[in-house]
């Protein structure tokens, strides 16, 4: 049986702790899929086909790494691809609780849904998609940050 993990996240945008998460990602599954949530509680930064488009250029040459979009809830998503793990990263102990309750949750609607995390990188500890949507936003480089270039913020008046 392959061993499919989907990684979910709003992914506004994409990072360089992410990027970590799933090349690590591909030593332990068959296949990773970036799941890109749609997140009624927030308004994207960027479009989501960018993002999917951005996503599946940095990983063009890893047949094992998919970019999909969903909506609903993750667990329901997992199921429908085959995924029987969650893999989540953890930058911090706050961030331990947060994926801890909705990692509860998710096996609660889908009993055969494992969640796996991995411990972020020192060097990539720091790293968020709200920072670095904050250093965007008002013309900083966020190049450190991200695995791509991001096109300039286009304010609307």
């Amino acid at each position: 049986m392959m061993r499919i993990a989907l990684f979910p996240g709003s992914f506004d945008p994409f990072t360089n702790g992410h990027l970590d998460v799933v090349r690590r990602g591909v030593t332990l599954f068959d296949e990773v899929i970036v799941a890109i949530g749609n997140n009624s509680s927030k308004q994207r930064y960027l479009p989501i086909q960018q993002m999917v488009g951005l996503i599946e250029g940095v990983f063009h040459n890893e047949p094992r790494v998919t970019v999909r979009t969903y909506k609903g809830l993750t667990a329901d998503f997992a199921r429908e691809t085959g995924a029987r793990f969650l893999l989540r990263g953890l930058r911090n102990t706050t961030d331990f609780e947060y994926e801890n309750t909705i990692a509860q949750a998710n096996r609660h609607v889908n009993p055969e849904l494992e969640t796996v995390f991995l411990i972020t990188s020192p060097a990539l500890a720091a790293i968020s998609s709200t920072i670095i949507r904050e250093i965007h936003r008002f013309g900083g480089n966020v190049n450190d940050f991200v695995p791509f270039s991001l096109p300039a913020f286009q304010q609307d008046n």
